[in-house]
């Protein structure tokens, strides 16, 4: 059976569900369960180098566990911030919820990551430290200020993930807090199960995406944000938010869009996508 190339699709395919990321014919559905014992310690595994161990060796013993990492970077600089001196604002495109754990583990910094949604298992087995977000305009962007003045931080301004080659429409508030700020691209693709979903269990989201044979991410650290395209040099938050999302899809190959995260669960779940 020959898979229907995206470009002669009746519509645009931006949102989906469901876990498996393969065609479900007998002898696929039959490895897929003949995988499963062995993909769910091999998710632990992975779970537990990367809580654990020193971001090298994770990397390292990653390698071997078949995860493949391309990392590059733009930027110069990526040590810790100068003495006295807010931290970097690291800004994602959002493909799963271990953006931020990559993008750490491939700087070999620690980083701080905000969230608008996760689960308490997300968090427990987070290696970096996160803080969710309120959906309070005020009080979010006072929270991330103070993360600022303690290091580096990274956040995703979609407020959920994408799995298709589309960019969401980026919240403007992270412009307002800085001038100091990276772009980051971020794609994982893989072969047997999504590591996101909209109306399942958020919580088993890494362990679906660390199940998988061979999962790759591709990371790239953009350079610093010029200072007349900031907040600080006349640009408005929105022109900011616009200007980095056209940047990202631009290097990752993707579509803008306006839809938002409220878009993606009412077309999905029903819902607004609150995880309690």
């Amino acid at each position: 059976m020959n898979t229907l190339p995206r470009e002669r699709y009746p519509k645009p395919l931006i949102f989906h569900d469901g876990r498996l990321a393969f065609l479900p014919t007998p002898s696929a559905t039959l490895a897929m369960f003949t995988w499963l014992p062995v993909g769910f310690f091999l998710a632990v595994f992975r779970i537990l180098i990367g809580v654990l161990l020193p971001y090298h060796v994770a990397n390292f013993l990653a390698a071997i566990s078949g995860v493949r990492i391309t990392f590059k970077t733009h930027n110069l600089y990526n040590g810790p911030p100068e003495k006295g001196k807010n931290g970097v604002l690291y800004v994602c495109n959002h493909r799963t919820l271990l953006d931020p754990v990559f993008l750490t583990t491939s700087l070999g910094k620690p980083l701080t990551a905000v969230t608008y949604s996760l689960s308490k298992f997300s968090e427990l087995i987070a290696p970096l430290k996160t803080v969710s977000l309120k959906r309070d305009r005020k009080k979010d962007g006072e929270a991330m200020q103070r993360l600022l003045s303690k290091g580096d931080l990274v956040v995703c301004p979609e407020g959920t993930t994408c799995r298709e080659p589309y960019l969401l429409r980026f919240s403007p508030l992270f412009a307002e807090l800085t001038e100091d700020i990276v772009p980051v691209a971020v794609d994982a693709r893989v072969s047997m199960f999504y590591g996101t979903t909209a109306s399942g269990l958020k919580c088993l989201d890494p362990i679906f995406f660390l199940m998988n044979p061979r999962p790759v991410y591709c990371i790239e650290v953009l350079k610093k944000l010029p200072k007349e395209m900031t907040c600080a040099g006349g640009k408005s938050s929105f022109e900011v938010a616009n200007f980095i999302q056209g940047e990202l899809a631009r290097v990752l190959g993707f579509e803008c869009t306006n839809l938002t995260r409220k878009d993606k669960y009412l077309v999905l779940a029903g819902n607004e996508g609150i995880v309690t």
